[in-house]
């Protein structure tokens, strides 16, 4: 059993650790601008990788399957978050972020390789569709969640979402595979959008590294112990019985949704707290506590994350 748990540290989560340590070194060195390398990633890698992986996909009719899955666990997870929240006494944009923090895993610059890792090209595109549907929730009820009770004109930022080449680069390569007009594999069209894909998995490492090394969590970790527990003991348990009640034909596609759900918290909606968040008199305030989530869960993810590999490949979840 130990030596199990050791191949799959070894295999699937310390090329992780490193690429991403190496991101948070650079930081602590010296000063980085993150924002030129996030954007290449978000505007020319990851839409490479995502139109490589839809028309080199084996997925078949696991892809509505996925669709329905990752629509399921985010409705289910933010309803139990919202009613554990309240029931604490939270409110406002500390609401948010605890929501935040158990509804979105981080299935991109932490979930894309990872899932590569651990079950090869099939997990990176399962992944991919994951960020996929989650960034569009993230860009559209992510802002309306980010600004509850701050009143602020929601609706004017949801039209981010359709300025990402993301969401197009997506309906064109299934209308291409819907049309039959893949292009061979071995063909200089993929061979080019797979070299520039590949980028976008120690891109994503590197970039969040950075992040975290940004990232000073709040002096009151304990407030955020029932978010991480959400993120950690609930969502993934949430994520075997969607599984399950959505039945994956390909059981690999089951374990990598699986592994994504257990992923640490998502950066991502930060960026959403900082914008809208409203509570800047509470302590810590609704940024400080995603960014202290966000951190704590990232170091926690490689026990849980390791643990839970080991329990998918053996065939214990699903």
């Amino acid at each position: 059993m130990m030596a199990g748990v050791t191949s799959v540290f070894v295999s699937a989560v310390l090329p992780v650790l490193a690429i991403a340590g190496a991101g948070y070194l650079l930081r602590r060195a010296r000063p980085v601008d993150v924002e030129p390398l996030n954007a290449v990633t978000l505007y020319v890698f990851l839409p490479a990788l995502a139109a490589h992986s839809l028309l080199s996909s084996e997925l078949g009719g696991d892809l509505l399957r996925l669709l329905v899955a990752i629509l399921v666990f985010s409705a289910v997870t933010f309803a139990i978050a919202l009613a554990v929240g309240r029931a604490i006494g939270e409110s406002g944009s500390r609401l948010s972020a605890l929501v935040f923090v158990a509804a979105l895993p981080n299935v991109g610059n932490f979930g894309i390789p990872v899932s590569t890792f651990a079950f090869g090209a099939l997990g990176g595109t399962v992944a991919v569709m994951f960020t996929v549907v989650q960034g569009v929730l993230n860009y559209t009820a992510g802002v309306y969640v980010a600004a509850w009770g701050t009143g602020e004109a929601w609706r004017a930022r949801m039209g981010r979402v359709f300025r990402l080449p993301l969401v197009y680069v997506v309906v064109l390569a299934v209308a291409v595979r819907a049309a039959g007009g893949v292009p061979p594999a071995d063909g200089t069209a993929m061979q080019t959008l797979e070299l520039v894909g590949n980028a976008s998995i120690p891109t994503f490492l590197l970039v969040l590294g950075i992040q975290l090394a940004e990232t000073e969590p709040a002096a009151a970790l304990r407030e955020t112990v029932p978010a991480i527990g959400l993120r950690f003991l609930v969502a993934p348990v949430v994520g075997v019985g969607v599984a399950l009640l959505v039945g994956f034909g390909d059981p690999a596609v089951a374990r990598t949704f699986v592994l994504l759900t257990a992923a640490p918290a998502a950066i991502t909606p930060l960026v959403l707290l900082v914008e809208f968040a409203g509570d800047s008199d509470r302590s810590p305030t609704a940024p400080e506590y995603h960014g202290t989530a966000v951190f704590v869960s990232t170091l926690l993810s490689i026990p849980v994350v390791t643990g839970v590999i080991v329990l998918l490949r053996s065939g214990v979840l699903v």
